[in-house]
């Protein structure tokens, strides 16, 4: 049942990744396009919990964390130039 369960939410992600990158390629902003690569990174943590569920192994979960903190380092950045037009002060 939980394989299954597991099979289900991962197609689901990768649905939404998809949907991501379309946001990615086509949004009108640079606003949308930043939002769609922290909802990638957020998809891409998703999809790394459930492999490290899968595979009964918690070497993905250190793997996710890794990737939620350069994620949110490097929006972080991306937003700070969008409204400063520098990163380093």
């Amino acid at each position: 049942m939980l394989s299954w369960a597991l099979f289900f939410v991962t197609i689901c992600i990768c649905i939404a990744l998809f949907l991501n990158l379309w946001r990615l390629l086509v949004g009108p902003h640079m606003s949308d396009r930043i939002m769609a690569l922290d909802t990638m990174y957020i998809n891409a943590i998703a999809l790394l919990v459930l492999y490290g569920i899968y595979m009964e192994t918690s070497l993905y979960f250190e793997a996710a964390l890794l990737i939620a903190m350069l994620g949110f380092v490097s929006t972080s950045a991306l937003c700070k130039y969008l409204l400063r037009g520098d990163i380093i002060e």
